[in-house]
């Protein structure tokens, strides 16, 4: 894969990514303010993937979205609503606006691990169900053992067939490709994944399932930011950038919002190429723009 460092011009240097997420996490105070954190708000995937979820869960959670501009007027509504596969359609048929996206979860998520044919698939059978979104998890058992091809062929497959499956429906799919950062641990590793992601067609790059223990961090969404632009200069393709996991505080989403700003620039600023794969973030969002506790999601 070094061959991607060269032809992309890019390679992570790790003393330069410390010193300059120092300097972010020294300035979050100064760019905090209510217009950056309703920002945030407008480019959440809100999420419930437990195990626990249940039509009748996922409704309400969609109830809350459909109320809330009566409840709060003055804030944005989420990107969308991400759920398993199988509650697509839930979304789809609850939702009362058109703006909010159906995201959902698929190709054998969190793990990947399965038949590419299964992975595929679902995939098929969530748009169907009326997804707006898809997000698929790198094939870590292809990748962490060098085999990059297979990991290709994969994300290719699954590309094509969620493109074929939109096509008939006359509607076009956002595909985010899950890198599981915190597995792949080493700043080249992420590098590597982020332009192998990016070349099969990735409408964005995510950082995390939520599912392990090390999830989106920082240094992991500075790389990936990097890789996306160096990716935007050599092909003028604009990927998106998708933190998600553990990201729970108005803290963490300004943290990584002045990342993106750091890096990609105010472009990138919107739910077009930005999100945030959230369960709990609204409401500590609120709560801070309302300085008191809000428990609304």
């Amino acid at each position: 894969m070094e061959s991607l460092f060269v032809k992309y011009g890019y390679t992570p240097d790790e003393e330069k990514i410390a010193k300059r997420l120092d300097a972010v996490a020294a300035n979050i105070d100064n760019v905090t303010t209510n217009e950056v954190l309703k920002d945030c708000m407008s480019i959440m995937d809100l999420t419930t993937l437990r195990t626990e979820d249940t039509p009748v869960s996922v409704e309400k959670l969609v109830g809350k979205v459909n109320s809330f501009k009566v409840d709060y007027p003055e804030y944005p509504l989420p990107a969308s609503v991400c759920v398993f596969s199988n509650f697509a359609s839930v979304v789809r048929d609850t939702l009362t606006d058109g703006n909010v996206h159906v995201t959902a979860v698929s190709g054998c998520f969190p793990t990947s691990q399965s038949f590419l044919e299964v992975k595929v698939k679902e995939c098929e059978m969530a748009v169907e169900a009326g997804a707006d979104e898809i997000d698929i998890v790198l094939a870590l058992n292809s990748f962490m053992t060098g085999d990059f091809v297979s990991a290709r062929k994969e994300i290719r497959a699954m590309r094509e067939a969620i493109d074929q499956t939109a096509a008939k429906l006359g509607k076009k799919v956002v595909l985010k490709v899950i890198l599981e950062t915190g597995l792949l641990v080493t700043p080249q590793k992420i590098a590597d994944a982020s332009f192998l992601a990016m070349e099969e067609g990735a409408d964005f790059i995510k950082t995390s399932t939520g599912k392990v223990s090390v999830n989106a961090t920082p240094m992991a969404a500075y790389v990936m930011c990097e890789c996306i632009k160096a990716f935007y200069e050599k092909t003028g393709r604009k990927v998106g950038f998708k933190a998600a996991g553990g990201i729970s505080t108005a803290k963490d989403a300004v943290c990584y919002y002045s990342i993106v700003k750091t890096i990609l620039g105010q472009e990138w600023l919107n739910k077009n190429l930005f999100r945030f794969g959230v369960s709990r973030l609204a409401n500590s969002l609120m709560s801070a723009i309302e300085q008191k506790t809000v428990s609304y999601f």
